[in-house]
This record gives C-alpha cells, sequence and structure tokens, in this order.
C-alpha cells in the first residue's frame, strides 16, 4: 500500500498553517466561511496571492480556512469588545464577494 503523504503529519501541520494565514486574510476583509467555500476557483487563487500564499493545491485547506473563520466569527460574537473581533480592511470585501444582482425593474 502507498504512503498517504497528503494526510501525513507534516503535512496536515503545514495545511493548518496556510489555512490559518489564510483566514487571517479572509477575517480582515470580512468574508464568511460560506461566502469562501462559494466562491470559483479562479478567485480562491487570487486570494492567496494576496495573501502572499501559495495557492492551496487541494479544497482541504480552503474547508480548514472556512471552518476557522466560522470558529473565530462565533468567538467575536461571544466578545464583540475585543480588538481581535474587529476587521481591519471589510471595505476590501467587494474585492471578492460581489453583491448579489438586483434585477432592474421599471418605476
Amino acid at each position: 500500500m502507498a504512503d498517504d503523504y497528503a494526510h501525513s503529519d507534516m503535512s496536515v501541520s503545514r495545511r493548518v498553517e496556510k489555512a490559518r494565514r489564510l483566514a487571517t486574510y479572509l477575517w480582515d476583509r470580512d468574508i464568511s466561511g460560506a461566502e469562501l467555500l462559494d466562491l470559483p476557483a479562479a478567485t480562491l487563487r487570487k486570494l492567496a496571492r494576496a495573501a502572499d500564499t501559495n495557492p492551496p493545491s487541494t479544497g482541504e485547506t480552503w474547508t480548514v480556512a472556512a471552518r476557522l473563520l466560522d470558529e473565530k466569527a462565533a468567538w467575536a460574537a461571544r466578545n464583540p469588545g475585543h480588538p481581535a473581533a474587529g476587521r481591519a480592511c471589510a471595505e476590501e470585501k467587494i474585492l471578492w464577494v460581489k453583491p448579489p444582482v438586483r434585477p432592474w425593474t421599471a418605476d
């Protein structure tokens, strides 16, 4: 049976480390875990590069980053006055997550 290097202790540790870097960047831009997982692959690659991180080769790292974002959001809801609950670059969210386009209607 071949070794599974993608799930060795070392690779899991590196995946979590990369996910933390990505989650930190995403948190500051007010991007939620659900929004992250809805982004297309091309946008995810651009996000990783913007975060000064090599784009993950699998979806597992993005899933871990989404989980970390959800955990931090729950923590921030319990600790709203804590400085770490803030979002340093929330205005940049629009660069990554586009709001839904409302259909045009003539009034």
